[in-house]
């Protein structure tokens, strides 16, 4: 038997535990252990019970602008195959490179060392 209140949990979280417990149950599952793992499986999709609080946390539109802004920047750079700002090259592996270096077609990539990577993708686009 799961333990704890089933009362915080949405009817249909308790709809879909029930299911999936009569689907154990149907493999030949015991029962107490059908339930168990039915509501382990609940839990580790939905997260458990219903939260106190409801929507979470209350973020200001200045931090969320902000947020998003630089996420856009984040998103360019990666399409142009740099580095993200906080990465250093030297802790990239090699193949982290080629990559970087095959997003910015740099010639006779496949031919470098790694070194060589690193100098040439600090080189300016």
């Amino acid at each position: 038997m799961p333990r704890g209140s089933k009362a915080k949990y949405t009817e249909k979280q308790k709809r879909k535990a029930e299911h999936i417990e009569e689907s154990y149950e149907a493999k030949g599952v015991p029962k107490e252990e059908a339930e168990a793992r039915a509501w382990a499986t609940v839990n580790k999709q939905s997260g458990g019970g219903e939260r106190a609080g409801g929507s979470g946390q209350r973020t200001s539109a200045g931090e969320k602008q902000a947020a998003r802004k630089s996420s856009a920047r984040r998103a360019v750079a990666t399409r142009r195959g740099l580095p993200r700002p906080d990465q250093k090259m030297n802790a990239m592996s090699k193949s982290e490179l080629m990559e970087h270096a095959r997003k910015r077609n740099i010639p006779g990539r496949s031919r470098m060392r790694k070194d060589e990577l690193i100098e040439a993708l600090r080189e300016p686009a």
